[in-house]
C-alpha cells in the first residue's frame, strides 16, 4: 500500500485544488437537487466530505468516497463500485457520508446548495 505524503494546494496544507472542490461543490450541489436529497444540517460535515471528494480526485484522478479505509486505494478507484456517488447511494440513497440525505434521516438539513465553511485539517 502506498502512502502519500500531505501535500499543499493552493486553498492550503492537505486540501484539493481549487478547481478539483469546486467541481466537486458544482457536482455535490447538482446531484441532491436531482435525487430530492439534502446536505447534513451540519454544514463542516458537508464540507469535509466534498473536500475529501475533490482530493481523491486530485490524487486518484476520482472521486473515490473519503469516509471508507481502503487497502489498496487505486485498485478501489478502478472499480468504481465507491466513486461518488456510490452504488449504495445510486441504487437505494443511502450515503453513509452524510453528503446526501433523504428527508427521514435524523442529520438531514435543509440546504442543497454548499455553505462554505472553513475547516482545517493538521497533519
Amino acid at each position: 500500500m502506498t502512502q502519500t505524503a500531505p501535500t499543499e494546494s493552493d486553498r492550503g496544507k492537505n486540501k484539493a485544488s481549487t478547481k478539483s472542490f469546486e467541481a466537486m461543490r458544482k457536482f455535490a450541489e447538482t446531484y441532491a437537487k436531482r435525487t430530492g436529497t439534502y446536505f447534513c444540517v451540519d454544514p463542516k460535515i458537508t464540507n469535509a466530505v466534498i473536500e475529501g471528494l475533490a482530493k481523491h480526485k486530485d490524487d486518484l484522478g476520482a472521486p473515490l468516497c473519503p469516509c471508507r479505509y481502503y487497502e489498496d486505494k487505486q485498485a478501489e478507484v478502478e472499480n468504481t463500485y465507491w466513486n461518488c456517488p456510490c452504488v449504495p447511494m445510486r441504487e437505494r440513497k443511502e450515503c453513509h457520508c452524510l453528503l446526501f440525505l433523504t428527508e427521514d434521516n435524523p442529520f438531514v438539513g435543509t440546504q442543497q446548495e454548499l455553505e462554505v465553511v472553513a475547516v482545517d485539517y493538521d497533519e
